[in-house]
């Protein structure tokens, strides 16, 4: 398609879509004749001839530069020119020029009703747009006089407004200062009368009240009842309620500057030393730039601290006014109109000073948080960033219902930029981890769970994002009551901001076991023989479990029991302890810190919720490429025979679409392929790899071609069975995933479950397929069959050798599979999929074997089904798995034999199953003794022309 756009543009046409530019295609494209149209349309239709004459024009035809084609042509012709040789080639030419004008007119009659429909829609576009700009002028003409007449009007009736505030403020001031002038003036006469006691009296007031300033902005940082009592009481007598109330939020406005300017500097000058730097000179939020990163927590610490106390005692003063103003408001006492007024306005002002005190908080905090690249900072350092943090907020909720928004914001940059290095850091871990793992099992308890993990610890304690951990440590303790808030908690002594000391080894429960199961005894009951004389432990046959029914049996398991269900669950002995490795516990682990991140700061649920969700997609990748991909190339590549055991070909389905799919899209958006060599060249955008991490690679440690290992199966089991059980942990974490994930991505969540998470058990088919394969020997399976005559001429009653080898082969099989579960539990899904796998291999190669026969008779095919079925009898009897895969595959196959030339040929339609050579095999052996060769060669024929897709 694209080397026709090439010719288009080198023959002057355009695309319908070049051509929307000018708004006139029709005429600038070249449309070809009707005559033309026909002519082509006459021509026979050969798609393939037809791009394959297209594929033989040459390159430079296609470029896009100036090509002079007369000139090209002529530099091709030789010194002689032979006129046949020309005709043939101009021929040829004519051919090429052909296909190509074909392929213009097909794609001018394929777009052309789209084209016009674009046509249409850009035709109407062009209308609304100039409409549009009707609308536009209008309303800017109306904005214009709406601004003349309202706005400018408005503005200077809120200027002259401020101004006269402005004004009164300045009244007040004056008539004070008009009131000291007159005090001197005063001072000045009764010298003069020589009234000395009452100058005295005067200048002890004046004296007085300016000490009330100062004694009222003590208040601020350490209120006292009855200190502030007699304070507001001498304004009271002084008849300057209003403007003691006005002072005291200047007081408490300039002591939240001075408070959190002096912490931040004595940290500052103490990281400092001897620093000639003038720390004393400079802005606050410069002052913020110069924390160390370790002092930055107890700076934080101290620097809300402070904060509360001064908060605290605003909270205290408003306590306080209300508790005065229903004194005041009893019948009994008598105020004034002037008294009434004088209480509302302290009321209104108190009320309206939270919100603005609790701003200029935020902000002091904002510029302390901001100040700092936390980038860098240890995983529990950030913690109690986040969570002192989370605690001022609730501290700011309850002092004046605010959310916090200048806060969240903050903390929110912060933790975006922390949480995508910290990440980054733990998925380069992650990798390190998945390299060095030798899949060995690791031993924890039976009963082992997350919960249990201290990472877990929070999940039990049902914490909302906006609520501390030393909220709920007091709302847990003790008896359900009603939860006090944090000024009731802290209304005379303490700090909310006091850092307790967690010890936490106490915390952590001892999950892992000494060797993997709960006992030496029972480890060694384990290990005992099925065949042995030993009895079973009494504990044992107590805990036994059916696993397939999950119910516990009435009676205990005696040997006899446990003896007949040994063939498919090999760990019915051992504790069901889970399955997993170090890498695995590291991974639950990291999911549980992501998390108590994203319950203290919920606006970056989604975020982390994204780089959960990476970390098991890289894990799956990681199992999924050492386990279940290479093996199985290397595999194909070495089998003589690919067919008989092919899972392309054979229907076995070992990875299903949407796994596939899955394992792509972690390809494409987490795994960087460019990173594969150690010094591969740098290509793509450096962002977009910055967010991938390289494949990881197998450790040399782990050995999976080794025969006598079952081809590391036990290894295989580890890494699979813990994939499964990281899967399971997910599952049990949705719900709570779910509760913090906002309500527009919660789509992300369900997606990342239902088509990765789901997926894990999926890997089981790939991974063990390769153990299946390799275990038994089906290709000398194959020579054996090939070595039977099956054109006999009497019913046998005795089976082939073959099958008695086949059998052998799976009773070894067996027997290794419990030499493994010595070593690791064998789950029954795990046996089900190795037995499954076997079966069907076994059974396709017996039908490979049967397609390869020459000759066979009625008794030859009789003699086949009595294989096949004491294959079956012997087979049952090594394995639970029911029904036996497969089984119709090769019944149908054989009794194929007996099929009319009428049902053959709906046969062969309808069983897709086949190879063309097992159907082949049937009309050639099969029928050949009884159709005549028209048929069998219209049976081939049917065979060839079936589009048989890939299995």
């Amino acid at each position: 398609m694209q080397k026709i756009k090439s010719l288009m543009s080198r023959q002057g046409l355009k695309s319908p879509q070049e051509s929307m530019a000018d708004l006139s295609p029709v005429e600038s494209l070249r449309i070809p004749s009707k005559e033309e149209l026909r002519e082509l349309r006459e021509q026979p239709i050969d798609p393939q001839a037809e791009q394959e004459i297209i594929e033989s024009i040459e390159e430079v035809y296609f470029s896009t530069d100036s090509f002079d084609m007369v000139q090209h042509e002529l530099e091709k012709l030789p010194p002689e020119l032979n006129l046949q040789e020309l005709e043939e080639y101009r021929d040829k030419l004519k051919r090429q020029q052909a296909a190509v004008s074909k392929k213009v007119a097909d794609l001018i009659l394929e777009k052309q009703p789209a084209y016009v429909k674009e046509l249409e829609r850009v035709t109407a576009l062009q209308a609304n747009l100039q409409l549009a700009a009707v609308i536009c002028t209008n309303a800017r003409r109306q904005l214009s006089m709406s601004k003349e007449g309202f706005t400018e009007a408005s503005l200077g009736l809120l200027s002259n407004q401020r101004r006269r505030q402005l004004l009164t403020g300045l009244l007040k001031s004056l008539r004070t200062i008009k009131t000291l002038q007159r005090t001197d003036v005063r001072l000045s006469e009764m010298l003069e009368e020589e009234d000395y006691p009452g100058a005295i009296q005067l200048c002890l007031e004046c004296q007085k009240a300016e000490q009330l300033d100062v004694a009222l902005s003590k208040t601020c940082k350490h209120f006292d009842v009855s200190h502030y009592t007699k304070v507001q009481l001498a304004y009271t007598l002084l008849g300057k309620t209003q403007t003691a109330m006005d002072q005291l939020h200047m007081h408490f406005t300039q002591a939240i500057h001075n408070t959190v300017f002096q912490v931040v500097l004595g940290y500052v000058e103490l990281c400092a030393g001897n620093a000639d730097t003038k720390f004393q000179k400079m802005q606050y939020k410069d002052l913020c730039t110069h924390i160390t990163l370790d002092s930055y927590i107890p700076c934080l610490t101290d620097l809300c601290k402070a904060l509360w106390e001064v908060m605290v005692s605003y909270h205290r003063t408003m306590q306080w006014h209300e508790e005065h103003d229903k004194h005041e408001a009893t019948p009994t006492a008598a105020e004034s109109d002037d008294s009434v007024v004088d209480r509302s306005y302290v009321k209104k002002k108190l009320e309206h000073g939270l919100t603005r005190i609790w701003q200029d908080v935020q902000l002091k905090v904002k510029a302390y948080i901001l100040g700092t690249d936390m980038s860098n900072f240890k995983y529990d350092d950030f913690i109690v960033v986040l969570d002192v943090i989370s605690r001022l907020m609730q501290v700011g909720e309850e002092f004046c219902g605010s959310k916090s928004e200048v806060l969240q914001e903050s903390i929110k940059r912060q933790s975006v930029n922390y949480f995508k290095n910290y990440h980054r850091a733990r998925l380069e871990e992650l990798r390190m981890f998945l390299e060095n793992e030798t899949w060995e099992l690791c031993p924890v308890k039976s009963n082992f769970n997350i919960a249990q993990l201290h990472e877990f610890k929070f999940m039990g304690q049902c914490r909302s994002p906006s609520v501390s951990p030393s909220r709920q440590a007091v709302s847990s303790a003790g008896p359900v009551q009603e939860e006090l808030s944090l000024f009731q908690q802290y209304h005379q002594e303490g700090n909310p901001f006091e850092m307790p000391a967690e010890n936490k080894e106490e915390e952590t429960e001892d999950v892992l076991a000494s060797n993997g199961y709960e006992s030496d005894e029972l480890e060694k009951s384990v290990y005992q023989d099925y065949d042995s004389d030993s009895d079973v432990p009494e504990e044992l046959k107590q805990d036994y479990v059916d696993e397939q029914t999950g119910d516990v049996p009435l009676k205990s398991a005696s040997r006899e029991t446990i003896r007949s269900k040994k063939k498919s669950d090999y760990n019915l002995n051992k504790t069901n302890a889970p399955i997993l490795t170090n890498t695995t516990l590291n991974v639950i682990r990291l999911v549980g810190k992501y998390m108590q991140m994203m319950n203290i700061l919920k606006p970056i649920a989604f975020d982390v919720i994204h780089c959960v969700s990476q970390l098991f997609d890289y894990y799956l990748y990681a199992v999924y490429t050492f386990f279940g991909r290479n093996d199985m190339v290397q595999y194909f590549r070495s089998l003589s025979r690919p067919e008989s055991v092919s899972y392309e070909s054979s229907g076995l389905g070992l990875i299903s679409s949407r796994l596939r799919t899955t394992l792509n899209r972690i390809q494409e958006s987490l795994i960087d392929m460019e990173a594969v060599a150690e010094n591969a060249p740098v290509h793509g955008a450096a962002e977009d790899r910055k967010e991938k991490v390289p494949s990881p690679h197998l450790s040399q440690l782990v050995v999976l071609t080794n025969s006598g290992t079952l081809y590391g199966l036990a290894q295989r089991v580890v890494a699979t069975e813990s994939l499964v059980f990281l899967a399971e942990q997910f599952e049990s974490l949705q719900s709570h995933l779910d509760t913090m994930m906002p309500a527009a991505k919660k789509p992300f969540l369900q997606q990342f479950y239902s088509q990765t998470v789901s997926t894990a058990s999926e890997l089981r088919k790939p991974i063990y397929w390769v153990v299946a394969a390799k275990a038994i020997d089906y290709e000398q399976m194959l020579l054996l069959m090939a070595g039977v005559k099956w054109d006999i001429r009497e019913i046998m009653s005795q089976h082939n050798v073959y099958v008695d080898v086949l059998l052998k082969e799976f009773e070894d099989f067996n027997k290794r599979l419990q030499d493994v579960s010595r070593h690791v539990r064998i789950p029954l899904p795990v046996s089900n999929v190795l037995w499954e796998h076997c079966i069907r291999l076994a059974n396709r190669t017996l039908v490979e074997g049967y397609a390869n026969v020459k000759k066979c008779s009625n008794e030859g095919r009789a003699l086949m089904q009595l294989d096949f079925q004491q294959f079956l009898m012997k087979l049952e009897k090594l394995t639970d798995l029911r029904p036996i895969p497969d089984k119709e595959f090769v019944e149908t196959y054989i009794k194929a034999y007996y099929l009319t030339e009428n049902d053959m040929e709906q046969f062969i339609k309808n069983h897709r199953e086949y190879s063309m050579k097992q159907l082949a095999n049937l009309v050639n052996v099969c029928l050949g003794s009884h159709i005549n060769k028209k048929a069998r060669q219209k049976l081939l024929a049917a065979i060839d022309d079936i589009d048989r897709p890939k299995r």
